[in-house]
């Protein structure tokens, strides 16, 4: 076992540069799920049936879309600076390099909220009522693909994930936009 994979388990889980940040993200998207589910149930089936419930579903949808294009900016920025035309534009890769390091602190705290209004979403469109359309599969679809980037970011601070939060990413960010837009 090299020194690095010593110095990797001795961390633990999450790096202690992010951990309190990631916990109090942890914990906010908690409170705001349970706060959220708590006033769902107690709403009346006239209501959960109601045209006006789809804009509420509709809008935890929106404010997950926001946060996942934030969390999707990180990769957008990292092959925009490896781009060969910007080889001699030290300004803009000064500029784009801070723009990728804010990126990247909060990558995992907006990912970790956008996860949380995706929840709330999947759970108040069953709450109205699932039907077997385009819309509702490709939702299901991206859900299941984005189970395992989760878990494999995890892997990811580890170093042991062997690409799979990109690939998984990658596949849950196609889904995603297929289902947004489509």
């Amino acid at each position: 076992m090299n020194t690095r994979e010593i110095k990797v388990q001795k961390q633990g889980l999450i790096p202690i540069k992010e951990r309190i940040l990631v916990i109090i993200t942890i914990i906010v998207a908690a409170s705001m799920m349970l706060w959220e589910l708590k006033g769902l149930l107690q709403l009346s089936l006239n209501t959960l049936h109601s045209r006006q419930f789809e804009h509420t579903f509709k809008g935890f949808g929106s404010n997950a879309r926001i946060a996942l294009f934030f969390v999707l900016a990180y990769y957008v920025l990292l092959r925009i600076i490896r781009l060969r035309m910007l080889k001699g534009q030290s300004k803009v890769k000064k500029w784009l390099s801070t723009l990728l390091r804010y990126a990247r602190r909060w990558h995992t705290p907006a990912a970790i909220i956008a996860i949380a209004f995706i929840i709330l979403h999947t759970v108040t469109v069953f709450m109205h009522g699932f039907k077997f359309d385009f819309n509702n599969i490709s939702g299901l679809l991206s859900l299941l693909v984005l189970l395992p980037v989760p878990i494999s970011g995890l892997f990811r601070y580890q170093r042991m994930d062997r690409k799979w939060h990109l690939r998984s990413g990658v596949a849950f960010a196609i889904l995603f936009l297929i289902h947004s837009f489509l």
